[in-house]
């Protein structure tokens, strides 16, 4: 039985982005997720015994020099070095415009594979290990022709950076198919640049493993490396954790309740799900929603902030669980016809965001309020013109609601 670890998109010090991380406890916990969970790699692939650690791309997050990330990488590849596990790298986008990437002097069991591409057998075993890493920060062709021929009558396995035929929110990279991967005669296609973990294929085996540590929610739920059994069966596959963090999003239904102790229990009940299938030493940060009929609808949106609160203290008594952000989506107890001044002036309230002269002056006070930020915050925050026009719309519209519910909050 021989075993082969697989990872790819480790991003060291690449920075975890979330509303929770205001809280101090947190950030400071979890600053160095991405080299958490690269110790977890090489801790797996120490407790396994691997024959090989592969690494798919991506290894560093981006331009800026880091002698500490050189000297971190370096100790945590020593650690492999001294048990004699060898390690194959391919360069990805995200290395080609490091410039600690080739500078680094690499513990003599690192294996870079070039621009060229080659292979490599491993030692006292009948795998060869093919190659082909990025020359510079863009590879828009496909990279297939620079593979040599599989060696005939052994294991074979290939790896790539590559974004496949496309992928939501990914460069389209390396570009090619999972048939043209078939059609080359490897065993197993080792991938990266995609973020999310797929088995494209069984026969060839062709796995993009995911990023080893989520950053933020659009990178949800915990992340895994994948772990290769090899033996004269074939080649056996299975995901071996890797994140100290994970992102979920979760809603809790408070249909029915009858007053806010009810609503309190409820959440404190609901919490712990998201937490249950993490390792006892892992945090949990969460996106939650609040959804369902209540009697109170008005005084939860009324008290949105003091919820919003109290919601963060429930989570942080589980000791690993934070709130990065709390919505509501909630509805209004089923009431007749209420042409009560509040409704009227809530239907006003509605009539005036709708129309283009508000909407004109609107725009001009958040443009104004934007434009004493940092030109680089204020980029992240709008990449457009259209974007500041959803952005202002957005704040109008939450605005109305706000007032309406303070108002039916008071009244009810």
């Amino acid at each position: 039985m021989i075993k082969i670890l697989h990872t790819a998109d480790v991003h060291l010090d690449s920075p975890l982005t979330s509303l929770a991380l205001r809280d101090e406890t947190l950030r400071a916990s979890i600053q160095s997720a991405t080299r958490s969970a690269f110790i977890r790699i090489v801790d797996t692939a120490l407790a396994e015994g691997v024959a090989a650690l592969l690494i798919t791309g991506d290894l560093y997050d981006g331009a800026q020099r880091s002698a500490k990330t050189a000297a971190f990488l370096t100790g945590q590849l020593e650690r492999l070095r001294a048990a004699g596990i060898p390690v194959f790298y391919i360069k990805g986008n995200h290395d080609a415009e490091n410039p600690i990437t080739g500078e680094v002097a690499l513990p003599y069991n690192v294996h870079v594979f070039d621009g060229r591409g080659g292979k490599v057998q491993l030692a006292g075993a009948d795998v060869w290990i093919h190659g082909v890493s990025f020359n510079g920060k863009h590879a828009p062709d496909s990279l297939l022709g620079k593979f040599g021929a599989p060696v005939s009558g052994a294991v074979n396995i290939a790896m790539l950076h590559t974004s496949l035929a496309g992928a939501a929110g990914h460069d389209n990279y390396a570009p090619c198919s999972v048939a043209d991967l078939a059609t080359l005669g490897f065993d197993y296609w080792a991938l990266g640049h995609v973020h999310k973990r797929q088995v494209h294929s069984e026969a060839p085996w062709v796995v993009m493993p995911g990023i080893p540590q989520g950053r933020d929610i659009g990178e949800a739920g915990p992340k895994t490396a994948t772990l290769l059994s090899i033996d004269k069966g074939g080649i056996a596959v299975e995901e071996v954790p890797t994140s100290v963090v994970s992102f979920f999003g979760h809603s809790i239904d408070v249909s029915g309740a009858e007053n806010d102790d009810e609503i309190r229990q409820r959440i404190r009940s609901s919490l712990h799900a998201p937490i249950e299938g993490l390792r006892p030493d892992d945090d949990a940060i969460l996106r939650l929603t609040l959804k369902g009929r209540t009697v109170r609808h008005w005084q939860i949106l009324r008290d949105r902030d003091i919820w919003g609160e109290t919601v963060s203290q429930i989570a942080e008594e589980t000791g690993r669980l934070w709130i990065e952000k709390l919505s509501f989506a909630l509805e209004a107890p089923g009431t007749a016809a209420d042409t009560s001044a509040a409704e009227e002036l809530g239907g006003l309230m509605a009539q005036i965001v709708s129309e283009d002269g508000f909407a004109a002056q609107a725009l001009a006070e958040v443009d104004e309020v934007l434009s004493q930020l940092p030109a680089a915050r204020r980029a992240a925050l709008l990449s457009d013109e259209a974007a500041l026009s959803a952005l202002t719309k957005m704040l109008a519209e939450a605005g109305s609601e706000h007032l309406f519910a303070l108002m039916k909050g008071a009244s009810e």
